[in-house]
């Protein structure tokens, strides 16, 4: 199936709002619709710890944290009845095992086509998705994430430290930034919410990351129900090395024969801000894969109540490990014309390492200036 701005509203009712959005203002935008394959998959292991974790999890401080009793890893709730049990599914999603390093670009498109290229080199370890701790052994961290930025050369040597809660309530987010033109290291309380993403031009906030990171505190949380709909799935020519970065991020959009879509099941989540909470988005709608519990597809609507921006997770599966994780998440600003792709690189020098192990040190804070290549 390839749906156009001419036939969409024969598939309206399987479209996210967002979607619609793109073909109706872009005639050059369309979706190739592929057979539904349900890919995902865990380690046995990770099915066994979701039993006994999804038995004892519980939200605590208003929805802003997890308690669980002791066990950790699998899905917290696997039957979510609410907005926020969703929410925290995603959150604390199986990533793999607790060890990452990749290279990844940030990549702004100007409306003309421009590139802006950051590439980083991150580095993560998920501690959630170890099968060797407890919620006590996790001292309230659920993943580490340390970036190390490589290009443009304005922005070299730069790291990037951040130590994220389980109990956000009881310890928010804590986050460090080494700065090579001042050779020193400071804490950065304002790394989250509508603060702008580095290297996204200001095209995308901070907990636009991961399509949602950090803190749920400044909205409630509206569990909608679940729907099939159409999401970006098993985005293997998207990631390609056969395709070039100047092929994939063309003026407007990526280029639609590059993105695939499928008819999944998902949780939809509305977010609507706290009357007395302030963020750029009033509201945000979330699509929710029941099998991975990543958020594929994500409506930002400004203080008018009016579609604003579009988030696409195109995700697809490592089958060696197993675990399915981001691609390329492409992050629409409507109004602008302007588009941002975060986390990929189609042309990446080196490849990711799933396997190796990161001790906790290398994520101390006062590792941090020795990182610093400047």
């Amino acid at each position: 199936i390839k749906i156009t701005a001419a036939n969409m509203a024969q598939y309206a009712d399987k479209l996210t709002e967002s979607h619609k959005a793109l073909l109706t203002a872009y005639d050059s935008f369309y979706m190739n619709i592929y057979p539904t394959r349900r890919t995902w998959g865990a380690p046995e292991w990770y099915y066994e710890a979701t039993k006994k974790t999804a038995a004892n999890a519980e939200l605590v401080a208003g929805g802003n944290g997890i308690e669980t009793g002791g066990p950790i890893g699998g899905i917290a709730f696997p039957l979510p009845k609410d907005g926020l049990e969703v929410i925290w599914n995603h959150i604390i999603r199986w990533k793999g095992y607790g060890h990452k390093e990749r290279q990844a670009s940030i990549i702004s498109v100007s409306r003309g086509g421009e590139l802006n290229v950051t590439k980083n080199i991150d580095r993560v370890f998920f501690k959630w998705d170890h099968p060797e701790y407890t919620e006590k052994e996790l001292n309230n961290i659920i993943w580490y994430f340390k970036q190390e930025t490589l290009s443009p050369p304005r922005m070299a040597g730069r790291v990037l430290l951040v130590h994220e809660t389980l109990n956000q309530a009881a310890e928010a987010r804590k986050a460090w930034l080494y700065s090579p033109g001042q050779r020193r290291v400071r804490r950065a309380p304002e790394y989250g919410f509508d603060n702008p993403y580095e290297g996204s031009d200001g095209l995308m906030t901070i907990d636009q990351n991961d399509l949602f990171t950090g803190s749920p505190e400044r909205y409630h949380w509206k569990l909608l129900g679940k729907r099939e709909m159409y999401i970006p799935y098993n985005a293997y020519r998207a990631n390609s090395l056969n395709v070039s970065n100047k092929e994939f991020f063309t003026p407007l959009h990526p280029n639609p024969k590059y993105l695939r879509y499928e008819l999944h099941r998902v949780w939809v989540v509305d977010a609507n801000l706290k009357e007395e909470s302030r963020h750029l988005y009033k509201r945000r709608t979330f699509y929710v894969d029941e099998d991975s519990n990543a958020i594929a597809a994500c409506d930002l609507y400004d203080n008018r109540d009016k579609l604003w921006r579009v988030d696409e997770n195109h995700n697809f599966m490592y089958y060696d490990i197993p675990f399915s994780w981001t691609g390329w998440e492409v992050h629409y600003d409507l109004q602008l014309g302007r588009y941002v792709g975060n986390w990929g690189d189609n042309e990446k020098t080196r490849y990711p390492d799933y396997t190796t192990a990161l001790d906790e040190g290398v994520f101390d804070p006062g590792t941090l200036r020795r990182s610093g290549k400047r």
